[in-house]
């Protein structure tokens, strides 16, 4: 096994932030290596990470997907890679510095000492850690974990949150072909599988700011897809289809 931590970033149009985003990482005093999973960004992303990757040979990794497949598909992609090349420890986070590479280590410490097998980043562990939110996004966010919360039952606040360290035996112990989400759902089917399959959960409170070059990939179809899917996420467990 290898002790370091994999960093999974599924990217989609993001020249302007993953050759930043891979350099504060790799500074890090945690080791870690990372795994950039591109849509084929029209932006040429791809043509960043690979001059990165002539620089840091063999600690930046690339899957080229040949277009806009989501990010549930990505990141389902990203950790059969981390198991296929045998990484004990997995870590989802967006390419925008919405979250900060300076909280990897403390998730994977989570991990590490078995204190949990999912350190998730959260956004409302201690309050509302958010920075530079509108008014109208941040409830629609907060009342979303309420309501998904509320239905799946899940012993988190945020449910949605895509920054957190996974031990690699949940994801050898759920169906990752299974998973049927693919926006922001995902995250929140990722950790009910993994929670009704025995897994502990702990959410280690982050600030989360909004990404200040890109465009959001928010959108009424994801928000709708989440809204959805929880109950069909909490049906199919009920009548034991998980």
């Amino acid at each position: 096994m290898v002790d370091k931590a994999l960093v999974i970033i599924p990217t989609y149009n993001e020249s302007g932030n993953i050759r930043k985003m891979i350099d504060r990482l790799l500074s890090l005093k945690e080791e870690v290596d990372i795994l950039v999973v591109d849509d084929g960004s029209p932006d040429k992303t791809a043509e960043v990470v690979k001059e990165a990757q002539q620089e840091f040979s063999g600690r930046i990794h690339l899957i080229e997907r040949s277009g806009k497949l989501g990010l549930g598909t990505a990141y389902v992609a990203g950790f059969k890679y981390a198991i296929e090349h045998k990484y004990e420890y997995v870590c989802e986070m967006d390419a925008d510095f919405s979250h900060s590479p300076e909280d990897i280590p403390k998730l994977v410490k989570e991990v590490r000492s078995g204190n949990t097998d999912i350190a998730i980043g959260s956004r409302y562990a201690n309050g509302i850690s958010i920075i530079n939110w509108p008014l109208s996004r941040l409830i629609l966010s907060y009342s979303a974990n309420i309501y998904a919360r509320t239905i799946t039952g899940l012993p988190v606040f945020d449910t949605t949150a895509g920054f957190k360290c996974i031990h690699r035996r949940v994801i050898e112990n759920i169906a990752l072909d299974r998973i049927k989400s693919n926006g922001y759902a995902f995250q929140i089917e990722l950790h009910f599988r993994a929670w009704k399959a025995g897994f502990k959960l702990k959410e280690v409170s982050i600030i989360f700011r909004e990404r200040e070059e890109g465009v959001s990939k928010m959108s009424k179809k994801i928000v709708r897809e989440a809204m959805w899917r929880v109950w069909a996420i909490k049906m199919r467990s009920i009548f034991g289809a998980l």
